[in-house]
């Protein structure tokens, strides 16, 4: 079976998890190893503007971590499309990779998509406290809405999934300091 004739499988870590915004036929909750999430990344182009970007999630390497998320099944017909369309929506800095997603009933999902978005790229904003992160998300909004929303739909979508706080820390903490400011 070539790669044209199979179901495409895209993993999604942040805005993903809530907002697929692309057509999919099934979608189930997993993680992936090794890696955390941190709002890292500058966008300048959906939750902040080139002049005052917001903060968005990536991945930074963690050997004993779990990052959960949504896997999406899309049709090979759609396939195409949707990657551009991925392509186009995560043009800030993120670059395709392939990598295996576990599912909650001890199976996994061997060749997912996801987007990620490393420490060379442009928009890369790198390690902040998370008070100076909470006061940027706070301030910023971009054609794809406030900063804010985008923090708390995570965080809300990450319960939602079942992720435990401590796996989280990151983003449940930022999420209280946006709300309590």
């Amino acid at each position: 079976m070539s790669a044209r004739d199979r179901d495409l499988w895209i993993f999604g870590y942040g805005s993903l998890v809530w907002r697929p915004d692309f057509p999919f036929v099934e979608r189930k909750p997993g993680w992936i190893h090794g890696w955390a999430r941190r709002f890292w990344q500058a966008s300048t182009d959906h939750r902040g503007v080139p002049e005052d970007p917001g903060r968005v999630v990536t991945l930074v390497p963690a050997p004993e971590a779990r990052c959960w998320g949504m896997t999406y099944r899309v049709e090979p017909e759609a396939a195409p499309r949707v990657l551009a369309g991925l392509d186009h929506r995560e043009k800030g800095g993120y670059r395709r990779i392939t990598t295996q997603v576990m599912l909650p009933a001890g199976d996994s999902l061997p060749e997912v998509v996801m987007y990620l978005a490393t420490e060379d790229n442009p928009n890369y904003a790198g390690p902040a406290s998370l008070d100076e992160i909470a006061a940027r998300v706070r301030r910023c909004r971009g054609p794809s809405g406030p900063n804010v929303e985008y923090v708390l739909r995570l965080a809300e979508a990450l319960r939602a999934l079942g992720a435990e706080p401590a796996e989280d820390d990151h983003v449940f903490e930022l999420a209280a300091r946006v709300q309590d400011g």
